[in-house]
């Protein structure tokens, strides 16, 4: 992992529907292997800019690469670097656990023998051998949110993009997933991470916070809270909102 070498570039980027402006020139950088939260408000333009990030969406201006890859030629080559786990649950409900992970796999282009030997790593890493012939609807919200994140990094991409991925799970659950987002990081993916959850951003390495389409504070969340003088990033995000 090469904190130095910059997975994602961006400036000046804007997004614009008729005269309404989602994005209002947002430039910022995402190193290797960092986890890098994203928040801001419902309507502050996350998604917006997550999904021009992840080359599902093209921006009205700026300059952006993502994996090396520019973001208006080389948007295929971009969705094969990356992994993506959306907000609303993205596994096929009417598929066995295995059978999920076989098919995002291929997807991905990855050999039959690749695929077996990491299916089996992975379930045995979830503790998830017994429900491996279990539908997605009959596991508990919680397994089905790891196993997300799990099939999301299973070709190991270079990067992961997350939209609020613990919506709806206990606190409990939640620690877990993050578990196995510091394991991703780690391992040198990295993690861009969207969330309105002011605890979790205290799990970023860095965080982003957005306000009516513009970045108004970027830095550790311990210097954020140095810089607004709060004791939480809570306080941080009022601060900014006000």
């Amino acid at each position: 992992m090469n904190r130095d070498k910059k997975v994602i570039e961006v400036r000046d980027m804007v997004k614009k529907f008729g005269d309404f402006t989602a994005n209002d020139h947002l430039t910022f950088d995402v190193s290797e292997g960092e986890i890098f939260g994203f928040l801001g408000a419902n309507g502050a333009g996350k998604t917006t800019a997550l999904r021009i990030l992840c080359g599902l969406s093209l921006p009205t201006s700026g300059e952006i690469t993502v994996a090396g890859y520019n973001i208006y030629t080389d948007r295929e080559r971009i969705k094969q670097s990356i992994g993506y786990m959306s907000q609303k649950f993205s596994l096929y409900e009417d598929l066995k656990v295995y059978e999920n992970i076989r098919f995002y796999a291929g997807i991905y282009g990855l050999g039959r023998k690749y695929i077996k030997a990491r299916t089996e790593q992975l379930l045995e890493s979830l503790g998830l051998q017994d429900v491996r012939n279990k539908l997605i609807t009959e596991l508990p919200l919680g397994w089905r949110q790891k196993l997300a994140f799990s099939v999301a990094v299973f070709h190991k991409p270079s990067i992961v993009f997350l939209d609020e991925p613990t919506g709806g799970v206990d606190p409990v659950t939640r620690r877990q997933f993050w578990d196995l987002i510091y394991q991703a990081s780690h391992d040198g993916i990295t993690v861009f991470v969207t969330t309105h959850y002011m605890d979790e951003a205290e799990y970023c390495d860095r965080v982003s916070i957005m306000e009516a389409g513009k970045i108004e504070a970027i830095d550790s969340p311990g210097g954020l809270k140095a810089t607004y003088k709060a004791k939480n990033m809570d306080e941080v995000f009022l601060a900014i909102a006000r």
